[in-house]
């Protein structure tokens, strides 16, 4: 899928108009008071995917793209921050329904740089790098010379790292650019606790061969190993037959599909083609005959939201573990 490939920075388009939370000399937004914002933890510098900011207050007016990072905003209590989102992939978790509502939907997938510029925004934060394309005029650099500053997910430029440690880092960096650190810890906290409960449930079983199946026709668009769907798949009691694609998403053969002989396929269901019709076109094709989770019909099924690095991760581990050994993992 194009919206999860890397994007390039490039040129630059001007909005004298736009805010800047990194140029403004107010202190903390709620209280206008420099002293308050300092002691608070601001200025804070971070960097982030290669751009290096220094926030002197937290921003205050934000666009999201993409639906995980539109979450780690509402999980945080952000909601008020938020000027305009973009790019469900599926639907908000319920919890988030009523906060989701009271945000302008800015377009349904991703906005122009004119629909950007026109929330007057001083923050955007993308999901997936496709998020600032240079192209579609988007860029990081664009937004800089616009008086806008930006956040990307890590997901998309963390190599060598173990994801859920990537996941923490993410949720603490965004905590503490919005001077809501407390907020941040409690949620790393109960991740934390919720991820042990999970692999004590599954300590002493063995582990599964699984591959991911998110599109594609004449190769397979998979999980690769170096993203959270990588690691979720272990810490769900499985071993992802493409770890060794260095890259969170990437394409196979259907010839190493048979080759690796997985014994569960994982669907990403989001978008027009449904999860009915995915399991279809695997089960039809001859050449996968032979492939155990073929002949067993052995599925199982994940939302694609769940499988990137947002605030879900916790919960699809549990939900997945209970897919891949069904009946072994209830409490």
């Amino acid at each position: 899928m194009s919206r999860r490939t890397p994007a390039l920075i490039a040129a630059a388009v001007l909005l004298p108009l736009a805010l800047t939370a990194c140029s403004s000399s107010d202190g903390d937004p709620a209280t206008g008071d420099k002293a308050a914002a300092k002691s608070d933890g601001f200025p804070y510098t971070v960097k982030n995917c290669g751009v290096t900011t220094t926030f002197k207050a937290p921003p205050k007016r934000v666009v999201t793209m993409n639906q995980h990072v539109t979450e780690i905003m509402l999980e945080l209590g952000l909601k008020k921050s938020l000027v305009g989102t973009a790019y469900l992939d599926d639907q908000v978790l319920p919890k988030y329904g009523e906060d989701y509502a009271s945000v302008p939907v800015i377009a349904k997938e991703y906005p122009s740089y004119e629909q950007v510029l026109a929330t007057n925004p001083d923050f955007v934060y993308g999901g997936y790098g496709s998020a600032f394309t240079a192209g579609d005029g988007r860029s990081r650099a664009a937004l800089k010379k616009s008086g806008i500053e930006s956040r990307l997910n890590t997901e998309n430029c963390t190599k060598g790292d173990q994801p859920m440690d990537t996941l923490y880092e993410e949720i603490r960096e965004v905590g503490r650019t919005f001077g809501v650190t407390d907020r941040a810890e409690a949620w790393i906290k109960q991740a934390k606790a919720d991820n042990a409960a999970t692999a004590k449930k599954l300590a002493d079983l063995k582990s599964v061969p699984v591959f991911v199946y998110d599109s594609g026709d004449k190769t397979a668009f998979t999980a690769g190993g170096e993203g959270i769907g990588n690691e979720l798949i272990e810490r769900a009691g499985g071993t992802n037959v493409f770890a060794d694609l260095d890259k969170p998403f990437g394409d196979a053969s259907w010839e190493n599909v048979v080759a690796r002989k997985p014994e569960v396929i994982v669907i990403y269901d989001y978008g027009a083609t449904t999860v009915e019709q995915k399991k279809k076109r695997l089960l039809d094709d001859p050449a996968l005959a032979d492939v155990p989770a073929i002949k067993n019909k052995r599925f199982a099924v994940m939302p694609l939201s769940d499988a990137v690095l947002g605030v879900r991760v916790p919960a699809a581990v549990d939900k997945l573990a209970a897919q891949l050994h069904p009946g072994a993992t209830t409490p």
